[in-house]
């Protein structure tokens, strides 16, 4: 039997965490007194620790044999770290707090992704269907927050993302341990799988792509605050965005019938090199910013999906929890924190146009990157 309502709080929980916290936590910086700079450091430190905290549990989850009591103490410790924030504004305690928490935060979704990917037993077609509550609660959280900062003070911010934090744990301790499957009996090396051209491409691939949202994810409620849209029609933004990927997430089993994993993931590049152009570019006019958050389906839910079945397809059960850890320190962690610094840098230096230009620019490079590393077509039918 697979725990589907477990799994799918989980993601609810989790991923309403991220809508509360990553679109509104920068006002909080902003109000204050933190200056941009500061706030990008600060918002980038948790991609710091997506790079560094994954691959570390997730050795250990293999090493143990179990992932369920890393996932607990992860929810535990992130509550811990992020208590720091009631306590001070200060900088260096602003500092300090988020590094603990971005530290056991990060630690669990790449444990529950191998969680859950080891519950379906070789159904991956349906982990839309559970990811897709993640996406839900993302939707619940920044929208019902957007409407609640229009009226209350913008502290408001962390006791609606530490509620979100008691769900996390709430649910984390319902997740049963999945049966492993048996070990193969000629064992694939880690290096072995490292060293094969399409995942080296997909992973680098995936890097570009996190680095382009960098942005997206720091300067969004603050870019569009600054035109003049209120906070409620911030979390309507990111509201449409996040549905566009509910979309994509239920219809993925429709579209790795129709069409290649790389096929998939080369689309979701072209998505982004013209999303980040119009949000950069078209901000005055909101019909451009509805359509390019319109195309978060494509530039995340598709990219990820994907992304996350070709990384259970390559790495196998041994090998599974570091190779899920590793997607996201590469992509989440180092690109995330690449582009978070430099769209720190760029904002105040060159403008918003240019900073989201850059976005452009470095999905380009992954989609090139993605192409040219990616070409063997029977790797594409060995993950599908």
């Amino acid at each position: 039997m697979i725990p589907y309502w477990r799994l799918s709080g989980y993601y609810f929980f989790y991923f309403a965490f991220i809508g509360a916290f990553s679109p509104y936590f920068s006002l909080y910086l902003q109000s204050v007194g933190r200056t941009a700079a500061q706030i990008a450091v600060l918002m980038s430190l948790m991609s710091v620790m997506r790079m560094l905290a994954p691959t570390l549990w997730g050795w250990l989850a293999d090493r143990l044999g179990v992932r369920t009591p890393i996932v607990w103490l992860s929810a535990v410790l992130s509550m811990v770290g992020f208590a720091g924030f009631l306590v001070s504004d200060a900088y260096a305690g602003l500092f300090v707090s988020m590094a603990l928490l971005a530290f056991f935060w990060s630690a669990a979704l790449p444990l529950v992704e191998a969680l859950t990917f080891a519950h379906l037993e070789g159904q991956a077609s349906r982990y839309g269907n559970i990811r897709v509550w993640g996406s839900v609660g993302f939707i619940v959280a920044v929208l019902g927050l957007g409407y609640l900062l229009d009226d209350l003070p913008v502290r408001t911010v962390l006791w609606v993302s530490l509620a979100m934090l008691g769900g996390i744990l709430f649910c984390a301790l319902a997740i049963p341990e999945a049966r492993r499957a048996p070990a193969p009996e000629t064992p694939v090396a880690l290096g072995q799988i490292l060293r094969r051209p399409e995942v080296r491409a997909v992973l680098a691939a995936c890097f570009f792509m996190s680095a382009a949202h960098g942005a997206l994810y720091v300067f969004y409620s603050l870019h569009l605050v600054a035109h003049g849209y209120s906070k409620s029609v911030v979390g309507w933004m990111w509201t449409l965005g996040v549905v566009a990927e509910i979309v994509v997430f239920m219809a993925m089993p429709q579209l790795l019938r129709a069409f290649s994993l790389r096929a998939i993931m080369a689309f979701s590049f072209v998505a982004a090199v013209l999303r980040f152009v119009l949000i950069g570019w078209g901000a005055d006019w909101l019909v451009v910013l509805l359509f390019a958050q319109l195309l978060h389906g494509a530039t995340f839910g598709s990219n990820h999906a994907a992304a996350v079945a070709a990384v259970n397809g390559w790495f196998g059960s041994r090998h599974q929890a570091r190779g899920q850890a590793l997607y996201g320190s590469i992509s989440f962690g180092a690109g995330g924190m690449i582009g978070g610094l430099i769209s720190g840098y760029t904002w105040e230096r060159v403008g918003p146009g240019w900073t989201y230009s850059v976005g452009s620019l470095l999905a380009l490079v992954g989609l090139l990157v993605l192409l040219g590393g990616w070409r063997d077509r029977a790797a594409v039918n060995a993950v599908q």
